[in-house]
C-alpha cells in the first residue's frame, strides 16, 4: 500500500510550479557549469530556501554522474523532532513537483532489523525540511534514470552513536550503485542562533564567518571524523548538519574510502555564496 510523504514545503521553501521549479534548478545546475563524475559518490549540501541555498546547492548536485547510481542514501538533521537516534521514514514515497522518489523498501528493512532504528511517523517527516530541500533536486540529476532513496532523520547522537551508525552504514559504501546525499547548513550568525563568534582579523563579519567554514570543509574534506569532532569543540560553530556529517565521515573511514585522486570523493558545496545573505537578516 503507498504511502505518501507530501512535499509540505513547495510554495513555500521554494516553489510548487514544476515548469518553473525545473527552469530554476536546470539554471542553476547550467550557471555551476561542473561536469559530470562518476568519482563523486557523495555531497555535502545545504537545505536552506532555495532564494538562499539554490544556486549554491547546484555545486554539489550538479557533479553527479547518474549513469550506474540507483540508490540514494539522504542523511539530514532533525530541527524539530528531539531523538538521540537516527529515525527511518515510514513513506513508500517522497512527492516533488517535479517527479517521485519511491523508497527503497528493502534497505529500509535492513536497517530496521538491526534494531537501532527509530521510525518517524508521516507528521514528523513532513515537518522537518532538511531532507525534502535536497528531493527537488535528485529528482532533476535523476531524470530518466530509475533511482530510489533511503531518507534517515539523523537525531542528536553521542560521539559513540555517530560511530556506531556509521559502521552499520559503511557496507553500503562499497557499492558503486550507492550514492550518499548529506544536508546541513554552515554557520549560522547572529544573536537569535546565540552565536556571534569573530575574528577581526579577516575583517567584513561575513567573511570571517567564510573562514571558519572553510576550516571546517577542509576538515572534512580529509574524511577525520575526529578532526571535525575536534573543530566544533573548538569552535562551536552551528552547523545544523554536524550529526549527519559525522555519521557520513565514520562510514566512509569504516569502508576503508580514502579521499586522494585514485579514489571516490567527497564533493564539498559551495556553501559561501550564501553566507553574506544570512549575516544580514
Amino acid at each position: 500500500m503507498e504511502k505518501i510523504r507530501r512535499a509540505s514545503h513547495a510554495g513555500s521553501w521554494y516553489t510548487d510550479n514544476p515548469n518553473k521549479l525545473s527552469e530554476e534548478l536546470d539554471g542553476w545546475i547550467r550557471a555551476a557549469g561542473l561536469p559530470k563524475s562518476s568519482d563523486v559518490r557523495g555531497v555535502i549540501a545545504p537545505h536552506a530556501g532555495y532564494s538562499y541555498s539554490g544556486r549554491a546547492a547546484a555545486y554539489a548536485f550538479g557533479n553527479i554522474d547518474p549513469t550506474n547510481i540507483t540508490r540514494v542514501f539522504l542523511l539530514g538533521p532533525s530541527h524539530h523532532y528531539y531523538t538521540p537516534k537516527c529515525a527511518l521514514s515510514t513513506a513508500t514515497v517522497y512527492k516533488t513537483p517535479i517527479g517521485d522518489l519511491p523508497i527503497d523498501l528493502e534497505v529500509i528493512e535492513e536497517l530496521k532489523a538491526t534494531g537501532k532504528f527509530e521510525l518517524m511517523n508521516l507528521r514528523v517527516d513532513e515537518a522537518e525540511h532538511s531532507m525534502e530541500m535536497h528531493l527537488p533536486y535528485l529528482s532533476k540529476v535523476f531524470e530518466g534514470h530509475p533511482v530510489k532513496i533511503i531518507p534517515i532523520l539523523v537525531g542528536a547522537l553521542s560521539a559513540e552513536n555517530e560511530a556506531m551508525y556509521g559502521k552499520l552504514l559503511a557496507k553500503y559504501v562499497d557499492d558503486p550503485h550507492n550514492f550518499f546525499s548529506v544536508s546541513s547548513d554552515f554557520c549560522h550568525w547572529g544573536s537569535r542562533f546565540n552565536y556571534m563568534y569573530y575574528d577581526k582579523k579577516y575583517g567584513a563579519i561575513h567573511k570571517s564567518i567564510e573562514a571558519l567554514d572553510k576550516m571546517g570543509m577542509d576538515i572534512i574534506e580529509t574524511g577525520d571524523a575526529d578532526a571535525f569532532k575536534q573543530y566544533l569543540s573548538e569552535y562551536d560553530n552551528t552547523i545544523c548538519g554536524r550529526h549527519p556529517i559525522s555519521v557520513f565521515l565514520h562510514y566512509i573511514s569504516d569502508a576503508e574510502q580514502q579521499l586522494d585522486e585514485n579514489k571516490d570523493k567527497i564533493l564539498m558545496v559551495r556553501a559561501i555564496e550564501s553566507v553574506q545573505k544570512y549575516t544580514r537578516q
